[in-house]
């Protein structure tokens, strides 16, 4: 069993609704839903939302410990003109710009934007990296030491 690997993430969202609206304004498709969770099909793995409520409960701690935390979401793309489609479908829907997509000093091409619930997302070129048509990224392997 690989034990490098993540099956689902799961963003703790203050209003189901209002997240549900969100994600499909921005064009992702639902594949199922129960009373306090929605579930979205990503490449290998799944994206779920679920009530922040019901997440701490579940969690067995009190919701104001959930947080948002420090940590963003990314979504790689082939050209800078994908990130700025999608950057402006994501604000478009209701997302919160954090910095426009810009040239990165690391070399590739970048911007941040938040979903409603204060989720942190990368829009992202990254030119050294392999990336497949349905989004699945590569990281080549490093060349032997000499």
């Amino acid at each position: 069993m690989a034990s490098q690997r993540v099956s689902v993430v799961t963003l703790g969202v203050a209003d189901l609704e209002r997240a549900r609206t969100f994600y499909g304004a921005w064009g992702w498709i639902e594949r199922q839903s129960a009373d306090e969770v929605v579930f979205f099909q990503l490449n290998g793995l799944v994206l779920a939302l679920f009530s922040a409520a019901a997440l701490a409960e579940e969690q067995g701690r009190p919701v104001a410990e959930l947080g948002t935390g420090a940590m963003a979401l990314a979504q790689n793309f082939h050209t800078e003109a994908e990130v700025d489609e999608r950057f402006h479908a994501a604000l478009v829907a209701g997302a919160a710009m954090l910095r426009r997509p810009q040239k990165a000093p690391w070399g590739g091409y970048s911007g941040y934007l938040a979903d409603p619930d204060g989720h942190v997302w990368e829009l992202a070129v990254n030119p050294f990296w392999d990336l497949d048509d349905d989004g699945s990224v590569s990281i080549p392997e490093a060349p032997p030491a000499a």
